[in-house]
């Protein structure tokens, strides 16, 4: 069972497709998964390897930001930080399914493992 803090977001808004900022702090989501264990993976939109993956990336963070602003969403904090320092949190919709399991159902997203490579280009 995962244990979480309920975190209270006066402003809430997506970074890229699987990063969000809750009153200004840069946060990771991980889907359903556990932290350094799995998650998911969008494509960049601030290095992305080709034009495919731009696309995609800001694809997804549009769909984010519409998931965001889901009445009734949350943002659970896992207690745990990134590499970058970020939080790593769930970000779960009211009917129980998590952000970024919607992006992955929808395309947007893949799912990640440790040793995971993204390939978002076709060539």
């Amino acid at each position: 069972m995962k244990v979480a803090v309920l975190l209270t977001c006066a402003s809430l808004f997506a970074i890229d497709g699987d990063s969000i900022s809750c009153d200004g702090v840069n946060m990771r989501d991980m889907e359903d998964g556990k932290p350094f264990v799995s998650g998911y993976d969008t494509p960049e939109i601030f290095r992305p390897k080709c034009q495919q993956e731009l696309e995609l990336g800001r694809a997804a963070k549009a769909r984010m930001q519409e998931l965001l602003e889901t009445p009734g969403v949350q943002v659970r904090d896992s207690g745990k930080v990134d590499s970058h320092k970020r939080p790593l949190v769930w970000v779960m919709l009211p009917d129980g399914r998590s952000a970024g399991a919607v992006l992955i159902e929808e395309g947007l997203a893949k799912v990640w493992t440790p040793n995971y490579q993204a390939t978002w280009c076709s060539n």
